[in-house]
């Protein structure tokens, strides 16, 4: 009987992605920033909390949610930013 082929994996590619969380309502609400390391099927590999509003251009997506949640895990929706000032060029 013969064996079967192993197919190979090519390996993913890891993009960085920028969340926001916002209030529309209240526009004094802080905004709060966390930083998620994704592959290309969407599984979330890394997530962490920033301290302060980026400084650079260096991610590859920018999403937002503007329903004035406090934690990334309590949200439904995001919206995708196209052209952010945060989003590398």
């Amino acid at each position: 009987m013969p064996k079967k082929a192993r197919v190979k994996k090519s390996p993913s590619k890891v993009r960085g992605v920028l969340v926001i969380l916002s209030n529309r309502l209240d526009t004094f609400h802080k905004l709060k920033f966390f930083e998620l390391k994704a592959d290309d099927e969407g599984t979330i590999l890394k997530q962490r909390k920033l301290s302060a509003t980026p400084s650079k251009a260096i991610y590859d997506e920018v999403w937002e949610n503007d329903e004035g949640r406090a934690e990334l895990e309590s949200c439904n929706r995001f919206k995708r930013r196209y052209g952010h000032k945060w989003q590398r060029k």
